[in-house]
């Protein structure tokens, strides 16, 4: 777990910014473990793009005691995103609750949790169907952001092609649409080695914006762990096509 402490040590010392999720820093970690090296591609605007939550109370290493914190403790006001996400999902998806990864996952308190959303409906979710828990997530980054984050590493064009001996992703497809838009969906297994928590697959789209921004929604079947809100899934909240829809809905994006 030296690895994951390294990792989880670097976002702490971004507190009070963006920083990268905690299942990011996981699913890096593991990358890590079996390559000794974190590319710097196409895999890395994945990484900024996934959904950002800070924890400045969590160094390396350390934890809050699970019993100092609910698993489900919601980072939104009551109702309010999740019921106009909910507006936006199909008939069936399953019930929907904000919830905040970091608290889930760390156990950190909802003040370490606190979240920095762009976008009108940014945010992680709970998706609960048939005794499941499955996740949806929705992070709206500018092109100035994205750099930043990035270091002036210039960002990929292609995301269904990787670099640096990265493995291109699985049923990638991308779409150039009318307006200048780039959509990219794909499959991710999730299969990067031991870990915790242990995500299920996941769908993965990320939406490229006229002024270099990005959309990005992870549709997951949920995660493995002691503190997980529910068996996995046996398929994501959304379909493909499902997801397409939503990835295009206006409402994700902020009002210009």
């Amino acid at each position: 777990m030296n690895d994951v402490r390294e990792l989880l040590g670097r976002a702490a010392e971004d507190a009070g910014q963006p920083v990268i999720s905690t299942e990011v820093v996981y699913a890096r970690a593991a990358r890590v473990r079996r390559r000794r090296r974190v590319a710097v591609s196409a895999a890395a605007v994945c990484a900024v793009a996934a959904g950002a939550f800070v924890v400045p109370g969590l160094s390396a290493g350390q934890e809050q005691d699970p019993r100092t914190s609910s698993v489900a403790a919601p980072a939104r006001a009551a109702g309010d995103r999740a019921d106009q996400l909910t507006a936006l999902l199909p008939r069936g998806v399953g019930s929907v609750e904000q919830v905040s990864l970091a608290v889930i996952i760390k156990h950190a308190t909802p003040e370490q949790a606190e979240e920095h959303p762009y976008g009108p409906l940014d945010g992680q979710y709970a998706v609960r169907r048939d005794g499941g828990a499955g996740y949806l997530t929705v992070d709206v980054r500018t092109g100035k952001m994205i750099g930043e984050k990035l270091g002036g590493v210039p960002a990929a064009t292609d995301l269904c092609k990787r670099g640096n001996g990265e493995p291109e992703p699985a049923d990638c497809v991308r779409e150039e649409l009318p307006d200048g838009r780039v959509l990219t969906i794909w499959s991710d297994a999730m299969d990067y080695g031991d870990g915790t928590p242990q995500w299920g697959p996941e769908l993965v789209a990320r939406l490229t914006l006229q002024d270099g921004g990005m959309l990005a929604v992870r549709d997951s079947t949920g995660f493995e762990a002691d503190s997980a809100l529910g068996p996995l899934l046996k398929t994501p909240p959304l379909t493909r096509a499902q997801l397409r829809e939503f990835v295009l809905r206006p409402e994700l994006l902020p009002k210009k």
